[in-house]
């Protein structure tokens, strides 16, 4: 099991990134959270295989169609204990 906390820079909010993001963990079987950020960013949680989170790591450094990623800043969660599904916050 792999847990990263992701922080996604760029025009990613307002352009369907969330759910994007949402439908694609669950196609690749990855847990956790996203959710925007006031400062303009998106953060997420992802939790799974090995394989499963680098793929989510390679979908976010580009998302869906309409948005423009900068960046992806790549950090180990804190979280340790597994998380059910994937979840699109609003807090």
């Amino acid at each position: 099991m792999k847990t990263h906390h992701l922080r996604i820079h760029g025009r990613v909010q307002g352009v369907w990134f969330r759910e994007s993001m949402r439908i694609e963990a669950e196609r690749l079987n990855v847990a956790g959270w996203v959710r925007n950020t006031p400062d303009g960013t998106v953060e997420a949680v992802v939790q799974g295989t090995a394989e499963a989170v680098d793929a989510m790591i390679a979908w976010a450094r580009n998302g869906p169609p309409l948005a423009r990623v900068e960046r992806v800043e790549i950090g180990e969660a804190q979280w340790q204990a597994p998380f059910q599904g994937f979840v699109k916050r609003v807090d």
